[in-house]
């Protein structure tokens, strides 16, 4: 056995497939929440997450994740008409028509091949090769997000084996959705509606936003790698000088800072500098992986939805609450039948 088997398998769970959620609750704040507190080891529920109000106080300073999922699953056709489904990804540097994508079937395809998205035929790709678990796609003309929007569909996690509808389109986009270019969206801000926003400000609960656009690395299982290194994939963020300074504020006068999920939080991690308590405005490229045993000194409350085993996002929430914690807030939203995964259930970590 690897040491990645040995590390992982204290995290590994079975999940009835009828727990997987493959719809979203009736609405936004529909869905129900489990309250963990730290402090006490205690684990309660309430019946919506619309409650959450309930667990939050005055000053308290939420950090969003802003970014905004684009309709990067394509179904592109060959000229034998055969169809290849691919997700793009990002430009690849040094050229702005090449772009790296997953692709599947890409082993049919043979260098130079054409292939254009479905009704689509006057636009078409080049297939340029792979580069590892990646393709490169060359278009005809540089893309805009426009493009996507014409000939794309939003790409639903692959666990929901079912494809994307026109709730899709509005559900697995939150409320705080601006910069687009993210394949997966940040799924604890998917049970905010602008109502409980609103209900959450007349508390006096706070409201900023970060950014972190997500890649290619939310598809990938961990390797023996990112243990060794203490790595991850890249992903790039933004933390304005307008949320530091709330946030510097808000530390200042003792008030919580709570990420509303883990792509807030890696953000928060990446900016926040433990020896003088403060956190930086800046932008760029973050590779950080956080697992128990490394301190989580940035936020003081987490939102979170329940995330699959043996997976990065698994062991940051047990970096931030305790392995044993989280393991039995995780047997116990089994027990009780919790709904998992980006359409699943919340849990609310203080």
């Amino acid at each position: 056995m690897s040491s990645l088997d040995s590390s992982l398998n204290e995290y590994d769970f079975h999940l009835p497939e009828e727990q997987i959620a493959k719809e979203p609750a009736k609405t936004r704040e529909g869905s129900r929440l489990l309250l963990v507190n730290r402090g006490a080891s205690e684990i309660s529920e309430a019946p919506y997450f619309s409650n959450i109000g309930s667990w939050l106080r005055p000053g308290d300073v939420l950090v969003y994740n802003e970014t905004k999922v684009s309709h990067r699953r394509v179904y592109l056709q060959v000229a034998s008409g055969r169809v290849h489904e691919s997700i793009f990804l990002e430009e690849v540097i040094g050229n702005p028509l090449d772009w790296t994508c997953i692709l599947k079937n890409r082993a049919k395809l043979k260098l130079g091949e054409k292939l254009h998205p479905l009704s689509f035929p006057n636009f078409s790709f080049t297939y340029m090769g792979a580069k590892e678990e990646l393709s490169i796609l060359r278009a005809d003309k540089k893309l805009e997000e426009s493009d996507f929007d014409a000939f794309g569909n939003i790409p639903i996690p692959p666990y929901l084996k079912r494809e994307s509808t026109p709730e899709d389109s509005d559900r697995y986009q939150t409320i705080f959705a601006k910069t687009p270019g993210s394949v997966a969206a940040p799924t604890a801000g998917l049970h905010f509606s602008e109502e409980l926003k609103e209900n959450l400000r007349k508390q006096n609960v706070n409201f900023v936003p970060v950014e972190l656009r997500i890649g290619y690395g939310t598809f990938q299982p961990l390797s023996e790698q990112n243990l060794q290194e203490k790595r991850l994939h890249s992903e790039s963020f933004v933390m304005s000088s307008e949320t530091s300074e709330i946030l510097n504020v808000a530390r200042r006068e003792n008030q919580r800072v709570i990420a509303i999920g883990t792509t807030a939080l890696r953000v928060l991690e990446s900016v926040f500098d433990p020896a003088s308590k403060t956190y930086e405005a800046k932008s760029g490229q973050t590779d950080i992986f956080l697992m128990p045993g490394d301190p989580i000194l940035s936020i003081q409350g987490l939102i979170t939805n329940f995330h699959l085993p043996k997976s990065s996002l698994i062991l940051l929430v047990s970096a931030f609450a305790g392995k044993d914690l989280v393991l039995k807030s995780y047997h116990y939203a089994l027990e009780r039948n919790f709904r998992f995964y980006s359409y699943g259930d919340a849990m609310f970590l203080f």
